[in-house]
Order: C-alpha cells, then sequence, then structure tokens
C-alpha cells in the first residue's frame, strides 16, 4: 500500500526523533566508555569526547583487581537472581487465582491489590517493619519487600485471561488438576509475558540502593550501586592508592567511568537475549479479547 506525503513525512519525523533519544542514551555511555581507556591526563583536560586518547588499559586493570568490587558485583548478581526467580514465582501463584472466571474473590482482591499503586508504604513504618522481621543487615531485606509488583502482576493477569478458556476445559477432561495448568499449559505459553516482566523484576534489583542504605550496615554486604555511591564520595577508596605522588596510568575520573561502565554493562547483555519475547509480551500483556 503507498504510503501518501503526510504519513511519509509523519514516519521520518518519527524515526528522526527515536534517532535523537537513542543517541542521548547511547553517546553518554560511549563518552565513558572512551574516558575508561583514555590517560589521565586526556581525561583531566577534557579531550575525550567518543574516541580513547592515549590508549591505556591501567584504569581496567586496576578496576578488574579490585576484590571489594567484585564482592558487590556478586551480591548485587545474587539479589538479582534469587530475586527475580522468586518474583517471578509469587507473581504467577499469586495471579493466576486472580485471572480464573470461577474465583468469586477476584474483584475486591483486585481493587485492594490496585490501591497499593496509589497509595505507598511510608518510609518509616517500611522501616520499623523489616527491622522488626529481624531482616536488618540481611540480603532478604533487599528481596522479600520488593517480590511483588503490582504493575507487573496486572501485566500477567491480562495476558492470563487472553488464554482461551478451551485449554482449561481440555485440560480438566484430561485430569489435569490447577497446578498442572498452571506449570505445564499457562507458563509455557506465557514465556513472552514472563520474559518481559522477568526483565523488569532483574532491572530494579540489579539497581538496588534505597533498601541498601536503609537495612544494610554491614560494607561486606553493601550491593554494586550502593559500593558505587561510596566510591563517588570518596574516590580514593577507588583508587586505593596515593594518586598525588607517583606516576600512574589512571586517575579517579577514568576511575569512575570504568566503575560505571562495569555496573552497567551486564544488565544491557541480557535485553538481546530477551528482546525477541520484550516487545511480544509488552504488546501481548496490555491487551484483552
Amino acid at each position: 500500500m503507498k504510503k501518501s506525503l503526510g504519513e511519509k513525512c509523519f514516519s521520518v519525523f518519527n524515526y528522526t526523533f527515536l534517532c535523537v533519544i537513542a543517541a542521548t542514551m547511547i553517546l553518554p555511555l560511549l563518552q565513558l566508555l572512551a574516558v575508561s581507556f583514555s590517560s589521565p591526563i586526556a581525561a583531566e583536560s577534557k579531550k575525550v569526547f567518543l574516541l580513547p586518547v592515549e590508549f591505556t588499559l591501567g584504569t581496567w586493570k586496576h578496576i578488574l583487581q579490585n576484590e571489594v568490587l567484585w564482592r558487590s558485583f556478586g551480591v548485587t548478581i545474587y539479589i538479582t537472581v534469587v530475586g527475580t526467580f522468586l518474583s517471578l514465582l509469587i507473581t504467577v501463584l499469586t495471579v493466576f487465582p486472580l485471572s480464573r472466571k470461577d474465583f468469586l474473590l477476584k474483584k475486591p482482591m483486585m481493587v485492594a491489590i490496585v490501591i497499593t499503586m496509589i497509595f505507598n508504604a511510608p518510609m518509616i513504618p517500611y522501616f520499623l517493619t523489616v527491622r522488626e522481621l529481624g531482616l536488618m543487615d540481611s540480603l532478604w531485606a533487599l528481596i522479600i519487600p520488593g517480590l511483588l509488583s503490582t504493575f507487573n502482576m496486572i501485566i500477567v493477569r491480562t495476558f492470563f485471561m487472553g488464554i482461551p478458556s478451551d485449554l482449561d476445559d481440555a485440560a480438566k477432561i484430561d485430569g489435569c488438576n490447577d497446578f498442572r495448568l498452571l506449570f505445564q499449559i499457562y507458563l509455557p505459553l506465557s514465556k513472552p509475558v514472563l520474559a518481559t516482566i522477568g526483565l523488569f523484576y532483574a532491572v530494579g534489583y540489579w539497581n538496588t540502593f534505597q533498601s541498601a542504605v536503609l537495612f544494610l550496615r554491614d560494607q561486606t554486604l553493601w550491593p554494586l550501586q550502593l559500593r558505587l555511591r561510596g566510591y563517588f564520595e570518596s574516590p580514593e577508596a577507588l583508587a586505593d592508592v596515593n594518586l598525588v605522588t607517583g606516576d600512574f596510568d589512571f586517575n579517579t575520573i577514568t576511575l569512575k567511568a570504568a566503575t560505571i561502565i562495569f555496573a552497567t554493562i551486564p544488565i544491557v547483555l541480557v535485553y538481546p537475549y530477551l528482546q525477541k519475547y520484550f516487545v511480544k509480551g509488552a504488546v501481548l500483556g496490555s491487551l484483552k479479547e
């Protein structure tokens, strides 16, 4: 079908606008990557834009030998993997009965759940609740409070409600109970939406910061984002050397750039593997027959 002049202009505008938005997100990361591979003098004099100046691997060698940073990296990996798995499991188990037509309490329960999107828990009661549960200085304090997202529940529920009821009837005729129906029929059909909300959960856990500030006093349990905050407040801790004396091929500017890239790359690398499910899941989860 041939497009009109107006449609062509609209498409050009859309592509141009999206490219500009993408550039505002990509260029800062490329600039930080270039700084991390540049010499301290070039970084200090702000000569670096998108390509490294006086290329050196000194910054990355120092970063990759930082045991404290790797420990925080491991903590973040742990809470992201465990938290995402448990969040998906709890979300699916909660949503499945709420998507059933024969569940009498689904409407009042959904109203109660949606209210939590409007009224968030105040900070002080939230802190006191977690403390009374004995979760202070525990990684579970970073996982349990964020196990369930109302927004993700609504997406999955809408997706489940779009699955033909004929599948339920056929499964029940074959003697399939609710658990088998969920795990053997619904979940295999729900890969797109599960990948979508799984990415949402994973990004949330990966960027854990506020909960860590509130509940963790033991610095050995600090996740990556909180560790980065500490390094940016005290760059000398990241350098771990006296940069005033000696000839080093890194400084606090290149170290900060490298740590940002270090914390960003893992979650960015996950997205391409989920992209084919991501768009499909977001669309299917937003529509209902």
